[in-house]
């Protein structure tokens, strides 16, 4: 007879610390707060410390748990790679990196969310920075921790656009944007994840996901625009990724790597 572990004890995170970088973020939030709920220890990693302790204090408050915020400037390699040893450090262990902090279509930046000719240059490398150097230089950081943990497990937050060019009929008529160097940073991402879990295997498991649009007060007509076109008639929700990045960082994945799952309603599937 085969005898399985229940879900129940595959599922459950008691006993492992998680790194969530932008974790005082929507997404984050919800990620770092779902993992909590499992029974990991969180620590959240974002620029404002104040938010990240805030975070921290609510999740602990929530679940009863442990949790604890981190400043990190992700455009700071030096400051980047010392967040994993701090978290080693600080709760002896990390089993959990979650890379999911980026500068995105909605950032105020100079040269960022305006036509393709006036994008800037330095722009552009401010967001491979942040969203694709900063992934890098964390893995790197945080594998030997990953390795020791037995259960290593890094999750990196892509994008649809890492998947597919814009429609811009979207956009027409809206001050609402998709920057080059968004879609290219997420891209590379996903393309990293595959390579890093080739190199990371047997060790360590590498997957990421990719959101479609969130919903927080999007503006018409984007709005009706992109309900139409995604197959399940709605925009996304914070909650909708906690499900599949607790997958991914659980033994419920345990034999999954190199993957990415799309969380968006069906857009890709077109």
């Amino acid at each position: 007879m085969i005898v399985t572990k229940p879900l129940k004890e595959l599922m459950s995170l008691e006993g492992r610390v998680a790194l969530i970088t932008g974790g005082a973020g929507h997404i984050g939030y919800a990620i770092a707060d779902g993992f909590a709920e499992l029974g990991a220890t969180v620590a959240v990693a974002d620029l404002s410390l104040e938010k990240a302790e805030g975070v921290a204090a609510a999740i602990a408050k929530r679940w009863s748990g442990k949790a604890k915020g981190f400043t990190v400037d992700l455009e700071d390699s030096e400051q980047t790679a010392a967040i994993p040893a701090k978290v080693g450090k600080e709760f002896g262990r990390l089993d959990i990196l979650v890379n999911c902090a980026a500068l995105v279509g909605t950032s105020e930046l100079q040269g960022w969310n305006v036509p393709f000719a006036a994008q800037s240059v330095e722009t552009w490398r401010r967001a491979m920075e942040v969203n694709l150097t900063a992934p890098f230089v964390l893995a790197q950081a945080a594998t030997g921790l990953l390795r020791d943990s037995g259960h290593g497990s890094v999750i990196n937050v892509s994008s649809i656009y890492g998947i597919t060019g814009p429609d811009w009929r979207l956009y027409d008529g809206t001050k609402l944007g998709n920057p080059a160097a968004y879609a290219a940073s997420k891209g590379g991402l996903l393309q990293f994840t595959r390579w890093l879990a080739t190199t990371l295997a047997p060790d360590i498991r590498v997957n990421a996901i990719a959101p479609g649009g969130i919903e927080r007060n999007t503006q018409e007509p984007f709005r009706s625009r992109y309900l139409a076109r995604t197959p399940l008639g709605r925009m996304g929700k914070e909650d909708d990724m906690k499900g599949s990045v607790a997958f991914l960082a659980s033994d419920l994945s345990a034999y999954i790597t190199g993957q990415v799952i799309a969380i968006d309603g069906g857009w890709t599937a077109w």
